[in-house]
């Protein structure tokens, strides 16, 4: 969907078009097709700004933005043969039209495969530079033109990861999209090498290397977007595993209100936020959406009347008003060190990243204590977890029970296509998990549609249970209680369970019961 243009913007090229006396529009009409297209270099109309939109029998509709560049209408129209009629439309708007056209013409993996099914692709070149953008990329060495057409296709479907897994008789390329992993390619078993070299070079990893891990990152931009991908490389008995974690910096960060949080919960985050300190936890697995949590908090606590900064490894997101910090375990810049540097700055609000040892716990814990309010985040099962977590890392019964606020647990489950969606009758385990509160239809997912990949899935929420630590909770704590002890008791003072939050969004039509089962423990 293309981005409204600022007023400013629309207003300057309206005014524009009637002192040139040319037609304006907000935006172009449609896309155009692969026959205006495959003539007209990506480059060259993104660097002008131009935009064929349309052909008839009189003539080429051009989009432009500045209705006084002649120039590049006359290569238009001895390009295409035809008169040319511009169309002036804002320039942040054509923009982002152009980079829609050409990301609609590009070639997915499976064509750049076929069309590579000839070619010697045992060797990569090890020092072409990258394009600027992959969807400006030419016809490169073969193995470049894969690789780019897996990590554009990557970026356009929304994976959050890729993995390239070697196996004795075949090679899998999967992408990990709401979650899910799904196979997209089967490349044979002679690209495998040449594949995770290319990885490696574009990483600045060692390609000679194949019997150590290695791990890089490599910068890109796709379709005008800028992409960081962390790379894992592990060698495994039939070669190198490769797995790429994308991180797109263009998407947008969450608001507090726009997490999903149910307003019990909501209203519980809320309290927490309002501390002037403590320690504030929110675990779940990896993948979770722990860090997205965790920014829409910071961002509602960076006002400019308090210090807020971070420890984090890596710094997903540039955030304005906070200062963030970047691990660095090769120089000696772990978690604990450089948490130790932050207390000497003056902060009012703390983040660290992860919580991955007992020196790290302990010094977030005793600065909680001292006046900070700090968060973190920590891999558990589920909320009641985290003080046993922290007790089995070695930190003493008194700092957890003393420093400890809340923990925050949550999980993503994937939404219904919207496209594809379907409402069923709920079925007899559906009624009996949902209880009174089970409506005579559920959604469910579809059959699939070319909108969500033909899964039936499309988009995810989260879903959340919320411990506030209260004096009986410290006790247990104190008590050196289970995880069990301290989860009895958290229900009892009404904490609510995370698989009741997703079976409550279940029965509003926000996921499947199917996927809240899938995502939550049976005693969750």
């Amino acid at each position: 969907m293309t981005p409204a243009p600022s007023p400013s913007d629309g207003e300057a090229a309206a005014a524009a078009a009637r002192a040139a006396g040319l037609p304006f529009a907000a935006q172009p009409p449609a896309l155009p097709g692969a026959e205006l297209l495959g003539a007209l270099p990506m480059p060259w109309a993104r660097r002008h700004l131009v935009l064929p939109v349309a052909r008839d029998a009189a003539g080429l509709t051009v989009a432009v933005a500045d209705p006084a560049a002649l120039g590049p209408l006359d290569d238009l129209r001895f390009l295409y043969g035809v008169p040319v009629r511009p169309l002036v439309v804002p320039a942040g708007t054509l923009r982002e039209t152009i980079t829609r056209a050409y990301d609609a013409l590009h070639r997915p993996v499976a064509e750049t495969m076929d069309a590579l099914a000839d070619e010697r692709l045992e060797l990569a070149p090890a020092g072409l530079d990258e394009p600027a953008d992959l969807l400006e990329a030419g016809d490169g060495a073969p193995v470049i033109r894969l690789v780019n057409a897996l990590l554009f296709q990557a970026v356009r479907d929304g994976a959050s990861d890729v993995h390239v897994e070697p196996y004795e008789r075949a090679v899998a390329v999967r992408f990990r999209v709401d979650g899910v992993l799904t196979d997209v390619l089967a490349p044979p078993v002679r690209l495998h090498a040449a594949l995770a070299s290319r990885v490696k070079v574009m990483a600045g990893l060692d390609v000679a290397e194949r019997r150590l891990p290695q791990d890089g990152r490599i910068a890109l931009r796709v379709a005008g977007r800028d992409v960081d991908v962390r790379v894992s490389v592990v060698p495994t008995a039939f070669g190198e595993r490769v797995v790429l974690r994308l991180l797109d910096r263009t998407a947008a960060l969450l608001d507090l209100a726009e997490l999903g949080l149910a307003p019990a919960v909501a209203a519980g985050v809320e309290r927490l936020l309002g501390q002037s300190h403590g320690i504030v936890l929110v675990t779940g697995p990896t993948g979770s959406g722990k860090t997205t949590t965790l920014y829409a908090v910071l961002r509602r606590l960076a006002t400019g009347e308090r210090n807020v900064m971070t420890i984090e490894d890596p710094v997903e997101y540039q955030l304005r008003g906070i200062g963030q910090l970047q691990v660095n375990p090769r120089i000696g810049l772990d978690f604990a060190a450089g948490l130790r540097a932050l207390l000497r700055q003056d902060p009012d609000v703390i983040l660290v990243g992860e919580i991955r040892d007992r020196e790290t716990a302990e010094i977030a814990m005793r600065a909680a204590m001292t006046g900070h309010l700090v968060f973190a985040t920590l891999h558990t099962t589920d909320a009641a977890a985290a003080p046993a977590r922290l007790l089995d890392m070695g930190v003493e019964p008194f700092l957890v029970a003393s420093s400890l606020a809340g923990v925050l647990a949550q999980r993503l489950v994937r939404r219904p296509c919207a496209a594809c969606g379907v409402d069923a009758p709920a079925g007899p385990a559906e009624r009996a998990l949902l209880g009174a509160a089970a409506p005579a239809r559920l959604r469910q997912a579809g059959p699939g549609c070319p909108a969500c990949r033909q899964t039936g899935h499309r988009g995810r929420l989260g879903i959340h249970e919320l411990l506030v630590v209260d004096e009986p909770a410290r006790a247990l704590v104190m008590a050196r209680a289970d995880a069990g002890t301290l989860r009895r008791h958290a229900l009892a003072r009404g904490m609510v369970a995370i698989r009741d939050d997703g079976l409550a969004k279940a029965a509003a039509g926000l996921t499947t019961v199917a996927e809240v089962l899938r995502a939550t423990r049976e005693d969750g």
